[in-house]
């Protein structure tokens, strides 16, 4: 399950609401979302690849990858975070596979290889399948001490039961300030919070039942109706009717038995345009560019923009430059 929603807003004016910026190329030749998919091809047919985005995109995305069949490409009617969403991808799941394992991952993360990446998560599900009410997460070793990122506390307790270390989760934590942040990288044993998760879809729906019931409710309904005629009205009109929560709130910090597997891969979120600079990196002037350009006394500078277009910087430091074709940042 590939989580695709966004409003657009973060990565403008390249960005939109019918463009956000899992459909942009930021980093390599391919989308982001296209670079996921691909990401998840090794270990998983495409008929068994489902996006969950928001209606407006659906389209979007249907054109972007055309290896997905349209009914694996749920539109929600509205935005209620993440815990709906992956709790009606895992009771579509559940009524054909009820023994199925899911993979859940968001559709804007860069990780380096796609090899490692998928020796993780058979390492995981492999740690599910033989502790069926395991759910796993991977934290990604901390190189600095990020403000916006979630942050996951292990505990001192390894485990053994995966080919990567692993260690049961103490406590999730929130976005911290830089003084906290700080703190967790001196202390040792936290990890930033990558958002990608492997469980049994009965697991992960046995969890929302105890700690979501009314959510549930909603959703089943929905999930009922997966295949019919009536599939697309009965989602509209239900899924509003639910509450939004993350999958973090509604259920990681509050399961027992959350294992976190420290992650191989290299990996990144890619939050703001500053995350450029730590993707593409920089020249010896501290710069990042994307674009055609003519730096004179230009220094950590970001500039993004065209091939029939120069931009040219003269005495400037620490600026953000995106040009597009109707709007310059």
């Amino acid at each position: 399950m590939i989580m695709a929603g966004g409003a657009g807003t973060r990565f403008w004016p390249a960005s939109r609401k019918n463009l956000p910026k899992q459909l942009l190329r930021l980093v390599g030749e391919r989308s982001m979302i296209q670079a996921t998919v691909d990401r998840v091809a090794p270990f998983c047919d495409p008929a068994r690849v489902m996006v969950v985005t928001n209606q407006v995109l659906v389209d979007p995305i249907a054109q972007q990858l055309p290896e997905l069949s349209r009914e694996n490409i749920l539109g929600e009617p509205a935005k209620r975070d993440t815990a709906p969403c992956i709790a009606l991808a895992a009771a579509i799941v559940h009524r054909s596979d009820p023994e199925a394992i899911q993979v859940v991952m968001p559709s804007d993360h860069v990780i380096g290889s796609n090899e490692i990446f998928a020796q993780a998560v058979a390492a995981a599900a492999r740690m599910v399948q033989d502790h069926p009410t395991a759910i796993a997460t991977f934290g990604i070793p901390p190189t600095y001490p990020a403000e916006v990122f979630g942050y996951i506390e292990r505990d001192s307790a390894k485990t053994t039961e995966c080919e990567f270390p692993a260690w049961q989760v103490k406590k999730f934590r929130e976005k911290p300030d830089a003084a906290t942040a700080a703190g967790f990288i001196q202390q040792g044993g936290c990890y930033w919070n990558s958002g990608i998760f492997v469980w049994r879809v009965a697991t992960i729906l046995g969890a929302l039942r105890q700690f979501e019931p009314a959510m549930m409710e909603i959703v089943d309904r929905i999930a009922a109706a997966a295949g019919t005629a009536e599939f697309d009205a009965v989602f509209r009109c239900e899924f509003e009717g639910i509450q939004g929560k993350s999958i973090d709130y509604a259920v990681m910090e509050r399961y027992a038995d959350v294992r976190v597997i420290e992650a191989p891969f290299s990996w990144d979120d890619l939050g703001s345009w500053l995350s450029l600079a730590r993707l593409r990196g920089t020249d010896e002037s501290g710069n990042t560019i994307d674009a055609r350009h003519l730096g004179i006394r230009t220094a950590n500078t970001i500039v993004r923009g065209h091939d029939d277009h120069l931009i040219v910087t003269l005495g400037v430091s620490d600026l953000i430059i995106i040009r597009t074709a109707d709007a310059t940042l």
